[in-house]
């Protein structure tokens, strides 16, 4: 069960045709995946190109991404962290982003709005980790995990954009692998008492397990019918609620985005600040 001190994590977004043609002309990164510390833009016109150029070349290295039991390749991870750092630079930077977002095409501004407002409504929740208690980990491949939400909605009737939302918030599908300060573990992260009245017997540590557990307590608080509700009962937050259901329609909305959302990388909240512990371009 969550709390709403246990939140440490948020975290894409659509092609736009206008806007990805100028970007060509910036020269983003029409023929190499950018570097782990590429500047970003801080112009709004040529932030606007870099955010749609990264959209439709992750969108094509997606595709490309084969098979996907595999982990994800390097274009992929690359374009994914130059995506998530650019939304994180938009969300510590209002009126950055209040300039930027209307120079996008509808779709893809819709799409930033949405995960602006998810960021920071789960950011205003987070509570600062201490760096000597940060773990972190290996997800569960993508196709195993999307296989996992989909045997829990045929069990539980949970849709599965809501179990990977939720997977997504606690534990970045499983990367980090911190107890929170409250002791909840896990990456669904649940207390010990509420896994061992939900989680059917399993090991809370098993990505398949803990989706398990947590499609049974969501749905014995009164999923699908009631979603809100059990989402509320999952972290008693308002703000947790609408962060996981904005994510949730955004996976199933396009299901490119779950697997944009499982390339993003870990940034943890601490005493000195954000700080990104895992994918590439680290110590």
């Amino acid at each position: 069960m969550v709390t709403t001190n246990r939140i440490r994590l948020t975290g894409l977004l659509r092609r736009s045709p206008r806007i990805a043609r100028a970007s060509l002309l910036v020269g983003v990164f029409a023929f190499a995946p950018p570097a782990p510390q590429a500047p970003i833009p801080r112009d709004p016109t040529k932030l606007a190109q870099a955010l749609s150029a990264t959209s439709a070349e992750l969108r094509a290295a997606i595709v490309r991404w084969t098979p996907k039991t595999a982990p994800p390749p390097r274009d992929v991870v690359l374009y994914a962290l130059y995506q998530q750092r650019t939304y994180r630079l938009l969300g510590q930077e209002e009126n950055l982003a209040t300039r930027t977002l209307p120079l996008l095409a509808p779709r893809l501004r819709a799409v930033s709005r949405d995960l602006l407002r998810a960021h920071d409504e789960l950011y205003r929740l987070t509570p600062p980790l201490a760096s000597a208690a940060i773990r972190i980990g290996r997800a569960a491949p993508a196709v195993a995990l999307l296989n996992d939400y989909r045997d829990a909605e045929r069990r539980f009737h949970v849709p599965w954009d809501v179990l990977a939302a939720v997977n997504f918030v606690e534990s970045k599908f499983g990367k980090l692998r911190s107890a929170s300060a409250a002791g909840a573990q896990g990456p669904m992260q649940f207390m010990p008492a509420t896994w061992h009245r939900y989680g059917l017997g399993g090991d809370v540590h098993d990505a398949r397990d803990a989706i398990l557990g947590a499609a049974n307590y969501l749905h014995t608080s009164g999923a699908p019918r009631h979603l809100r509700r059990a989402l509320h009962a999952y972290n008693p937050s308002p703000v947790y609620v609408d962060a996981v259901l904005r994510y949730a329609r955004m996976m199933r909305t396009d299901r490119a985005m779950f697997y944009a959302f499982y390339s993003w990388q870990v940034f943890v909240k601490t005493p000195d600040g954000d700080r990104r512990v895992t994918g590439p371009g680290l110590p």
